[in-house]
């Protein structure tokens, strides 16, 4: 095979330079947005060994060299002893960057060998399991937050499998209080695709570790659900942005939630127009039509 020629190459880097660019845009906007790291905050950015952690450290770092504040960031990791996990290949990254680090170890797999049976899927327990350690590890090493790899499409495919599976409009929140009450939880990647993050832990050369080291199953539910999301993109494309978009303008009052909307409020018209009123699917504003002459065709007595 011939070696690249030297546009090639120039194509290659142009290509690389945005995308990374693009990366660093999505997050410092997601973090802007959601006010997610202010002046003096200790971050701990978790680290699975997969694409998305790595590019949330290496974006993370790209940002705080030419943040306006300053914050600190200390990578962690946790060694849940599968077995084959090749324990060295964080360390020896993480060195290889400079920066803070903790690498610590719990057996959790053998705790979720012994209480899931056979051939049931073991991630859901192996999760809680791992979120109670970090959650320790930050309060130990005195974090103020705890940033997480999910990026878009874990929180389209979060909404749909609650939506289909949980009875709920629920999906990731870009930030939110840990489960324990003590933490405060943040996704700067929430407006970066999966693709994006995929195509740069190539451009990078991460050293990605596999999550298959328990024999791990992928949520059939879940696999079903981000198969739909490409099929529906690459047969309407921009669909999946509208529908990520709109989690992002939401109505409740054209809900049915009664703990969101004040429905008995609504006792009597009050004679003046309504910001929400009655629109239910409006793409545009068709008030110019309201006053066009009415002919009644047939009225009782």
């Amino acid at each position: 095979m011939n070696a690249p020629d030297h546009k090639q190459l120039e194509k290659q880097r142009f290509e690389a330079n945005k995308l990374e660019k693009r990366l660093s845009r999505l997050a410092g906007q997601a973090i802007a947005d959601f006010n997610m790291i202010e002046a003096g905050d200790r971050v701990m950015v978790c680290l699975s060994g997969g694409k998305d952690s790595y590019g949330l450290l290496d974006v993370l770092l790209k940002l705080r060299a030419r943040a306006p504040i300053e914050f600190d960031l200390v990578a962690v990791n946790l060694d849940q002893k599968h077995p084959g996990y090749p324990a060295h290949v964080l360390p020896d990254y993480l060195k290889s960057l400079g920066i803070e680090f903790h690498i610590a170890e719990q057996d959790t797999f053998s705790v979720v060998k012994r209480l899931i049976p056979e051939g049931k899927t073991m991630c859901s327990l192996c999760s809680r399991l791992r979120r109670g350690v970090l959650y320790r590890l930050a309060g130990e090493l005195g974090a103020t937050r705890i940033a997480l790899g999910h990026h878009r499409d874990d929180i389209l495919e979060t909404f749909f499998l609650n939506l289909f599976f949980g009875g709920k409009l629920k999906a990731m929140p870009p930030k939110l209080g840990s489960d324990d009450g003590k933490h405060v939880v943040i996704r700067p990647l929430a407006y970066v695709k999966e693709s994006d993050l995929a195509r740069y832990a190539t451009v990078r050369a991460f050293p990605i570790i596999p999550c298959d080291l328990c024999g791990s199953q992928d949520h059939l539910q879940r696999k079903q659900v981000k198969q739909m999301l490409r099929q529906w993109e690459k047969e309407f494309p921009g669909r999946v942005e509208t529908i990520f978009n709109s989690l992002q303008r939401v109505a409740p009052s054209h809900l049915l939630d009664r703990k969101l909307f004040d429905f008995p409020a609504v006792a009597a018209a009050a004679g003046a127009p309504i910001a929400e009123g009655d629109k239910a699917f409006d793409a545009e504003d068709f008030s110019s039509v309201s006053n066009l002459p009415l002919k009644i065709v047939s009225a009782s007595k």
